[in-house]
């Protein structure tokens, strides 16, 4: 039976830029009608995304994450951290209350695999899992946001995607960090292709859109969107500029502390940040250097900036400008930052 009181909105994003494809969602999610059912589907590249509540230098080798081009992406719901790249198809489900159900969604997904020959389970909160020779795997992830009046449900399936970079990039550098925040729980996963070699990001899309049209007995027209073909919604720049930022990807990270240090030529250093939405709030150093002078006011001058290695490295390095009769060791420092917290 058509549910007419309920219209259907479907958006697949040609987009494979993760700051595009999550402004996107956030905008629709803002501005869709509480009436209105949508699915949105889409895939981002090379891509590590966190949870809302997650700290991007805990979860993430992000030095690792600069030298190959892999963009860091912050969205608005909660849950662990997940390395995205063209082997995963994302689907994002939208309702209106009270008739969002995130179960609505799953069994959504369920129905769609299974037209594809594909038997999974639902796995706890938030993964879909298949069987397989070697056990249960698990093949996609969720996350949920709701406000007072509506609610989605997003998530990723695995078809073929790289697992071996899961390791290079959801492994932080062996820091210090005291951090509050949500850490990532690892599981045992799968790419579907290993145990149905035909599934396609293509076939796996379609089998959701014609799954979510049974559901609710109803159909819409496709609404593609790119970067040059952007979604029709209000406020979506706005949206899209914050989601580009660092200040939201990496600023948004719960309070932590750093705490690290090093040994030169002119002595050891031991440093303290504490950092807040991604700026130094205080910084403590003990040195054994016989000039400590310098670097006590270096510490004062270090809280307020942002916590970036690149700012850092160049902040330290105008510094050895202003002192030249300290300029090696200011020199030291600058490059020390620039590792350490990369």
């Amino acid at each position: 039976m058509q549910d007419n009181n309920h219209p259907l909105r479907v958006f697949v994003s040609t987009s494979t830029h993760p700051w595009f494809n999550l402004a996107v969602e956030d905008t629709i999610f803002r501005t869709m009608s509480s009436a209105q059912n949508v699915l949105f589907l889409w895939r981002n590249d090379n891509t590590v995304v966190i949870g809302r509540g997650q700290n991007a230098w805990r979860e993430c080798n992000t030095r690792k994450m600069e030298q190959d081009g892999v963009v860091l992406a912050r969205r608005q719901s909660g849950g662990g951290a997940v390395f995205h790249d063209l082997g995963n198809t994302n689907f994002t489900f939208m309702a209106g209350k009270p008739g969002y159900d995130k179960s609505v969604s799953t069994q959504i997904v369920l129905n769609a695999l299974k037209t594809l020959g594909i038997e999974a389970t639902a796995s706890g909160r938030n993964d879909l899992t298949m069987d397989t020779p070697e056990g249960a795997r698990k093949i996609s992830g969720s996350a949920y946001k709701e406000t007072k009046d509506r609610g989605f449900h997003h998530g990723t399936l695995l078809i073929n995607a790289n697992l071996s970079r899961l390791g290079d990039y959801l492994k932080p550098d062996p820091k210090k960090l005291q951090a509050k925040g949500i850490t990532s729980v690892r599981a045992r996963v799968a790419n579907i292709s290993d145990y149905v070699p035909e599934i396609t990001h293509q076939a796996l899309s379609d089998a959701i859109k014609s799954a979510f049209f049974n559901h609710y007995g109803n159909t819409a027209e496709i609404e593609y969107i790119a970067p040059e073909a952007k979604p029709d919604v209000e406020g979506f720049n706005a949206i899209y500029e914050k989601q580009c930022s660092w200040e939201w990807n990496f600023g948004k990270s719960p309070q932590f502390m750093h705490t690290f240090d090093e040994r030169f030529e002119w002595g050891g250093i031991e440093l303290h940040l504490d950092v807040k939405n991604g700026e130094i709030a205080d910084c403590q150093l003990f040195t054994d250097s016989l000039t400590p002078g310098p670097l006590e006011i270096l510490a004062s001058q270090l809280i307020g900036q942002t916590y970036h290695s690149e700012t850092l490295y160049q902040f330290v390095t105008n510094q050895a400008e202003v002192d030249p009769s300290h300029q090696a060791m200011y020199q030291d420092i600058a490059l020390w930052l620039r590792y350490a917290l990369a």
